[in-house]
């Protein structure tokens, strides 16, 4: 065999060993799906953790939405922000499990100071959404990254809309409503 079939054969070995390790999702020792934060992410339609699972993060971030989108110099909630928001303090309530972090963004216009605070601003305002929709406040934080995490980078406004938002992330924490 030559030294590039030996190789090309390793590296086949090494990628169907890392496919099949069954704790690849950081399961427990009994195979089961879910690591630590509870977070599941099991396979096949209606498995717990999928995306079909109505109790899983990824039916949270696929089906509901874990961002609302803001306009330019505001943290007013859109009507559309409402109905997202709506579907995510239902989805809290009923998985009382989990904790919230609101992250506040901004788009790349304005000063690094200027952004941080919408964010913050933008924040605040869905965590009193969420609060005024029944989630308690002990179960929600907020932070701002202002401009400094876009997820569309270019000078155009159709990158900078994407950028004006608030996401909701998930954590699961044994809590005591």
């Amino acid at each position: 065999m030559t030294v590039f079939k030996k190789a090309a054969v390793l590296l086949l070995v090494v990628a169907t060993a890392a496919c099949t390790n069954p704790d690849r999702f950081g399961g427990g020792a009994d195979g089961s799906a879910g690591g630590a934060n509870g977070a599941g992410l099991g396979a096949g339609a209606g498995a717990a953790g999928s995306a079909s699972d109505p109790a899983s993060p990824l039916f949270f971030n696929q089906t509901i939405g874990d961002r609302v989108l803001f306009a330019v110099d505001t943290s007013t909630i859109t009507p559309e922000g409402q109905t997202i928001l709506d579907g995510q303090a239902q989805w809290l309530l009923t998985n009382a499990d989990y904790r919230a972090v609101i992250e506040g963004h901004a788009d790349e216009q304005g000063t690094r100071e200027y952004n941080l605070a919408l964010g913050q601003r933008r924040a605040n305002a869905v965590r009193e959404y969420l609060v005024s929709r029944g989630v308690p406040s002990t179960r929600l934080q907020v932070t701002s990254f202002g401009k400094e995490r876009p997820i569309a980078v270019c000078s155009e406004e159709s990158c900078y809309a994407q950028n004006r938002r608030a996401v909701t992330v998930l954590s699961f924490s044994a809590v005591t409503s």
